[in-house]
């Protein structure tokens, strides 16, 4: 298969058990839950996103024709002779393309492999770690993650509703108006909501988006 990128690059983990940890990511073009057209968000299964993963025409996007082709570009991306290495797969919904595969071809230049998925679709078997977010009404069809990480609050989307998912780390993150680029991420009312949410269910802990914080990509 072709592989389409929209784009890739080098920062830190913003959010999640993974923040501030030195990472690749590669983002997919598409998804399964909005076209990523303005005209389509008001009937899209999720309406907040952020992220634009239309097209390849992003930061170091493009189109890759062989798994190997693909690893070796990321591999560009970390530092020379230093190990750790870490990709975090994401989109858009990265299940539409990511494959066993590429995560084998990665594994073969020394990176440990991490997704970020709405969980609506398989996932290869041979991750190194899975987070899931869930998304509006769509259905979820992972039943065990790494880490659940939940954009909260979300009127079809609230965290009991997936108390079934086996998740060794549950997260909320509080929700922003996809609009809202000058509001420092996290400091809004929904904010306090998560906040009482983790207090009173301990099982749950915040994350914020610190990448946008702190001006990163």
């Amino acid at each position: 298969m072709t592989y389409s990128v929209k784009e890739m690059f080098y920062t830190l983990q913003g959010e999640g058990f993974q923040t501030g940890r030195p990472a690749v990511f590669c983002r997919f073009t598409g998804c399964n839950l909005w076209s990523g057209r303005e005209q389509d968000r008001q009937s899209a299964v999720c309406q907040f996103c952020d992220t634009d993963f239309v097209g390849t025409n992003g930061q170091n996007g493009g189109k890759f024709k062989l798994p190997a082709q693909l690893a070796q570009r990321i591999d560009q991306f970390w530092p020379a002779e230093q190990g750790h290495k870490f990709v975090v797969f994401t989109g858009g919904e990265p299940a539409l393309q990511l494959d066993e595969a590429l995560i084998d071809a990665m594994h073969q230049v020394g990176f440990e492999c991490a997704v970020e998925s709405n969980g609506t679709l398989p996932l290869p078997g041979n991750l190194d770690w899975v987070c899931i977010s869930p998304k509006g009404r769509s259905e979820v069809v992972i039943n065990q993650c790494n880490e659940l990480k939940l954009v909260y609050p979300q009127a079809e989307a609230m965290p009991e509703r997936f108390n079934g998912i086996r998740a060794d780390y549950r997260y909320l993150s509080p929700r922003n108006n996809h609009q809202e680029n000058t509001i420092v991420p996290g400091n809004n009312a929904n904010t306090a909501k998560c906040i009482q949410y983790c207090l009173e269910n301990p099982d749950w802990r915040l994350t914020l988006q610190s990448h946008k914080v702190l001006n990163i990509d």
